[in-house]
């Protein structure tokens, strides 16, 4: 029989306080859930006349997740401050304590584009400590700088025909689905694990004019197939919403790329560091995957800002590390 996700944690021997965080998310989550089953009857579609911090459109669902998320996570006794890819700044919550906390940082509806097409999308969360040598004050952006290493624990939940969380407390990946009968996540799979080589990869091929070299010639690869230096075929797939692409990888295996592009040179990518790349390669890596950035891990990358963007590909541990050799003789070429 299964257990469910608050059994899960009773068993984990984790930090109440930590617990009591992910719950709070969790719950949230399960309001985003019932808004997004519902849709158009429910009058959360489209978009509204307002941008994000990244000069996106926003959707009433972005904007909705956003609020369900802050509000469900706050009344968490532990938790010092949240950040959310919707907001400019942060959101304080509570003082830090002697004892520490928690922050909290989430990419509440990731895949927009997908929201009035009927498309999975989802919610993406990574929490970090708080520092405990800031007793009694207000947190600061400052706090959330850390690398990814440094994360407790990470997730995303994906809204498709089942509402699955995929979880790690850095021991593993395990996967639960909202039951909505039950009105209780239940376990699925106990040890997620991405097999080591792949013959699926996902990224967006319109793009392929811009990309650097090194991922120019990784896909060429790939299209040669068999009669190429690979020799094997591949198989592409793209669904324009990380989450969705990256729990297909999480499922079956294959490697996710967004990489850099020439049309804005100074940006190192496109996606977040802080709410997507970060805890997406925390769960590939715990999963017995890899996550580079177009430099090294994913997770050893040093933040210097809350909305920094990077280059993401992650996936099949032998996909990753080839295309990191790429990389490597790029550069030395050069």
């Amino acid at each position: 029989m299964s257990i469910t996700l608050a059994q899960y944690f009773a068993q984990s021997g984790a930090d109440a306080g930590l617990v009591e965080v992910l719950l709070a998310v969790a719950g949230g989550c399960e309001q985003i859930s019932a808004a997004v089953r519902r849709g158009g009857a429910g009058d959360v579609l489209g978009a509204l006349d307002s941008e994000n911090v990244q000069g996106e459109v926003q959707k009433k669902l972005d904007v909705l997740s956003n609020d369900i998320l802050l509000e469900a996570c706050a009344p968490a006794s532990r938790l010092i401050a949240m950040a959310s890819e919707e907001m400019d700044g942060i959101h304080p919550v509570r003082k830090t304590g002697p004892d520490g906390g928690y922050l909290l940082l989430f990419d509440p509806l990731d895949g927009s584009s997908n929201i009035d097409v009927n498309v999975s999308i989802g919610t993406i969360f990574s929490v970090l400590p708080a520092p405990k040598a800031a007793v009694e004050r207000d947190p600061t952006e400052a706090d959330f700088l850390q690398k990814g290493r440094a994360q407790v624990a990470s997730g995303y939940v994906v809204y498709g025909p089942q509402t699955t969380l995929v979880l790690t407390l850095r021991a593993g990946v395990r996967s639960f689905t909202l039951d909505p009968v039950a009105g209780a996540w239940l376990e699925v799979n106990e040890a997620v694990a991405i097999p080591p080589e792949t013959k699926e990869y996902a990224i967006n091929a319109s793009n392929a004019r811009h990309w650097a070299q090194p991922v120019q010639r990784y896909v060429e690869e790939c299209l040669a197939g068999d009669t190429g230096c690979r020799s094997k075929n591949f198989n592409m797939r793209w669904v324009g919403s990380m989450v969705a692409d990256v729990h297909r990888i999480m499922m079956r295996g294959g490697v996710f790329l967004y990489p850099w592009d020439a049309r804005e040179p100074d940006r190192a990518g496109k996606l977040r560091l802080m709410y997507e790349a970060n805890p997406m390669a925390l769960l590939v890596e715990q999963a017995g995957g890899a996550a580079f950035d177009g430099h090294g891990p994913t997770l050893d990358c040093a933040p210097t800002a809350l909305h920094q963007r990077v280059s993401v590909m992650l996936g099949s541990r032998g996909e990753v590390e080839h295309i990191a050799r790429l990389h490597a003789e790029a550069r030395q070429a050069a």
